[in-house]
């Protein structure tokens, strides 16, 4: 199969979440499986270029339809760690990619339905027919309402898309201008309830909405969180749409790179351990300590990584930090925040703690630190108010850090308490809470701290049961090989 990948992100060349592990994990595994996968992506001039190799200008005159006119684009061409990208590069006033950052710009709509529009117009004009084009997020989500309404009437006839949805909070509400400016014009028709109308603003289009009607397939990335997404308000206002369309539409889970997160083979840890010398782990834990100028005692040290967001359970967070404190157990934090308010409480609560000898916070992202945390830490928290994947938890239990999480989306697809499934004993990895209050968290971080003091061999057995998990991209490799199979036959 030949499958294009229409993306925002790609890892490491240019990443500002998940979106772009997701990216470059599941076309590396889809190319391992013997497919062809190029991916599309837009020519930012904050980009990795140390990651692009061989970067060339391989169509020079691209001329994108744009509104009554059209853009003029150079499209390169370059390997990033092995896989064949095309970057999309405009020239034009608007300077849509050249802006020092990803996102965060008042036409972020005309940004995002300018590159919908300028992928398929390359792959037209090169000619390329791939099975599948997959498109990830609400920023290609006119991918395949373009395709459909217009390309393939220009000879795109027999291309199908997989969509992929990995936050549902953000959908793209936008305004009628959106239409004019990628020809798709006729407003009355695609303002219609059953089409691109938003549900609760009348005035405008939603381009989550449209990739649903549109596209082919529709996923999310997890099991728990299609679920939650069609029958709570996880969905945000689409469990409508995905309740018409739900027999097409399904969760699969995300994998993690194991070439980048694996403590057997990683260079970015001081001492590298495998499940069969575990021991070595205590070492990066002694690292750890010495690298944030911890006390160095018999305790355990509990650590928080990722975004510092309203949807990570802030609340939460600072709770099991001073919980931790206060019940035996030392606390880290490495998390960047771009919400007005969070980033300035978190660094107060840093002045705060600065000399707290069993402490430290981190406010920013580092990928050395993470790398350090996760090796060195003993467990690791989630308490996201809503996660329709959640990374952290898998990437932990490849190195025997063990989860406490919310029973929430991708969450529950990852880890098992142990001491309520009905699961075997040998696939028990963590603790799961379900409330989103302080009751609940301190009652998964108690039975977590005390199990640790109490039974270190029970813990130790909790640590190998979380290593001895595959949360590769193999299997979700499988299942997206399998959908595109069922798209080209369709």
């Amino acid at each position: 199969m030949y499958i294009v990948m229409v993306a925002t992100e790609c890892a490491p060349v240019a990443q500002a979440g998940g979106l772009g592990d997701v990216v470059f994990g599941l076309s590396r595994e889809v190319e391992l499986r013997g497919h062809a996968v190029e991916i599309i992506l837009p020519k930012y001039d904050c980009m990795r270029y140390d990651h692009i190799w061989g970067l060339r200008v391989t169509m020079a005159d691209l001329w994108v339809p744009w509104y009554s006119g059209a853009v003029h684009c150079s499209v390169w061409f370059g390997y990033v760690h092995g896989r064949k990208c095309f970057f999309i590069e405009p020239h034009s006033q608007d300077h849509f990619f050249n802006r020092a950052s990803y996102y965060g710009f008042p036409d972020e709509y005309m940004r995002w339905a300018f590159f919908s529009k300028a992928a398929l117009e390359f792959l037209l004009r090169t000619n390329k027919r791939p099975d599948v084009i997959h498109c990830h997020d609400w920023h290609t989500a006119l991918v395949p309402v373009l395709l459909y309404e217009i390309y393939q009437h220009a000879g795109m006839h027999d291309q199908r898309v997989c969509y992929t949805v990995h936050n549902f909070r953000h959908q793209g509400i936008a305004g009628e201008n959106i239409l004019w400016a990628t020809g798709l014009c006729r407003p009355q028709y695609y303002f219609h309830p059953y089409r691109m109308r938003d549900d609760f603003n009348h005035a405008a289009v939603n381009l989550t909405k449209g990739a649903i009607l549109y596209s082919n397939f529709i996923t999310t990335v997890s099991p728990q969180h299609a679920w939650e997404a069609r029958h709570t308000d996880q969905g945000f206002g689409l469990g409508h749409s995905l309740s018409v369309h739900q027999g097409k539409f399904g969760g699969v889970l995300n994998g993690v790179d194991y070439e980048i997160w694996n403590p057997e083979i990683e260079r970015l840890i001081p001492h590298r351990y495998s499940v069969n010398s575990l021991e070595r782990k205590y070492a990066n834990k002694e690292a750890l300590r010495d690298r944030f100028w911890l006390r160095k005692d018999y305790k355990p040290i509990i650590a928080y990584v990722g975004r510092l967001d309203v949807q990570k359970g802030i609340d939460l967070i600072r709770h099991a930090l001073f919980y931790s404190l206060a019940n035996g157990a030392q606390f880290v934090l490495l998390g960047p925040s771009s919400e007005h308010g969070v980033h300035e409480h978190f660094w107060q609560l840093k002045h705060h703690l600065n000399d707290h000898p069993d402490c430290h916070l981190e406010i920013g992202f580092s990928e050395d630190l993470a790398h350090l945390i996760y090796a060195g830490a003993d467990m690791v928290i989630v308490p996201s108010l809503f996660e329709p994947c959640g990374l952290t938890p898998m990437i932990a239990q490849k190195y025997g850090t063990v989860p406490i999480v919310r029973a929430i989306g991708g969450l529950l697809n990852s880890v098992v308490d142990r001491d309520y499934s009905d699961k075997p004993a040998e696939e028990r990895n963590g603790y799961v809470f379900h409330q989103a209050d302080h009751s609940g968290i301190e009652s998964a971080l108690r039975r977590a701290i005390g199990l640790w003091y109490r039974y270190p061999e029970e813990f130790r057995r909790l640590m190998v049961n979380g290593m001895r998990y595959d949360f590769s991209w193999s299997r979700p490799g499988m299942d997206y090989i399998n959908i595109y199979n069922y798209l080209r036959h369709k």
